[in-house]
């Protein structure tokens, strides 16, 4: 039986919960803009598409989704007071999935950025976008998952996009590029996919923000695009049996799956069912932490790959090219 001390806790509880959704609300949906895509095409531009993105700059820079933008030239921005401003691309990152955009003016309302690394499974997050064209929609929900991947980018280029945020915030179509908020109000992710439909009703994905997005984004800012070093394998993690693990001091890495012939790894002498430990030290034990070390400072600069093969440890020295 439901007592009237029950009922006062669940309303203080749904009081609360409503505080911070309204107060996150309140604080970025004037930095949560509604994005049209246009191309150039025959005759002038038309439109191809729409979706979000979040201000980040009060000078005018504002990220996204990169499939938001792709192949796009520019669009129109819509913001909460009713301006409208025209947007050029600066840069775009399809195997994070990540782009930088720029309004034609300033005088807007940057967000604040948290750090997704911080995020704990249960904790409630809020959505805001343009979810099918309704600009400045809000949802709310939880964490429902931390360190998913989904791939990104197809060919030799496919990539992981690694320890992205699942939600079951409602999302949408044209949610994507908007803001996953902390209920401090700090953009913690950039919204992006949507499984389903039919599939996964209730499951979003989001790219987190924190150093390693981060870093990324300052390259699209300055340089247009990001520069990753290329090795030229495929592998998955693995747990190293206990005699191996006592004598590398690792209880997992990664495990070469194939070699791209003529790869700088081939190039380099490693092989299928060599285990990686560490480059240059830092320890690997997924595929998401090589992805992380394959960044610009190691295109065309000898590198150390530590392997285990069979019960030997190795130092393979590796040139990395540019992945293109």
């Amino acid at each position: 039986m439901t007592t009237l001390a029950d009922r006062t806790v669940d309303t203080q509880a749904l009081d609360a919960y409503s505080t911070v959704v309204t107060s996150v609300a309140r604080r970025l949906l004037g930095s949560v803009a509604s994005l049209r895509v246009t191309v150039v095409a025959p005759g002038g531009r038309r439109t191809r598409g729409s979706g979000s993105a979040v201000v980040v700059t009060e000078d005018g820079v504002l990220i996204t989704s990169a499939h938001v933008v792709e192949r796009a030239d520019g669009g129109v921005a819509t913001f909460g007071d009713g301006r409208e401003m025209d947007f050029s691309v600066v840069g775009t990152d399809p195997l994070s999935d990540l782009a930088v955009i720029r309004t034609e003016r300033g005088g807007l309302e940057p967000a604040e950025l948290g750090n997704a690394d911080d995020l704990l499974v249960g904790q409630l997050v809020v959505a805001i976008g343009s979810p099918l064209g309704y600009a400045g929609s809000v949802s709310a929900g939880v964490v429902s998952a931390l360190g998913r991947s989904f791939a990104a980018g197809s060919g030799a280029g496919a990539r992981l996009v690694e320890n992205v945020i699942q939600t079951d915030a409602a999302l949408h179509p044209g949610n994507s590029g908007g803001a996953l908020a902390d209920g401090r109000g700090r953009v913690v992710g950039v919204n992006t996919a949507v499984i389903g439909p039919g599939i996964g009703q209730g499951l979003g994905l989001a790219v987190p923000v924190n150093a390693t997005t981060t870093q990324i984004l300052h390259a699209l800012r300055t340089e247009g695009c990001v520069r990753r070093a290329y090795l030229g394998i495929a592998g998955g993690a693995r747990p190293l049996p206990p005699r191996a693990a006592q004598s590398t001091g690792r209880t997992q890495g990664l495990e070469v799956v194939s070699v791209v012939a003529g790869s700088p790894a081939a190039a380099g002498g490693l092989r299928p069912e060599d285990v990686i430990l560490d480059v240059d030290g830092a320890a690997v034990t997924a595929v998401g932490d090589l992805q992380r070390l394959m960044g610009a400072e190691r295109i065309a600069r000898w590198i150390t790959v530590r392997v285990l093969r069979g019960d030997r440890q190795l130092d393979i020295p590796v040139i990395p090219t540019e992945l293109s």
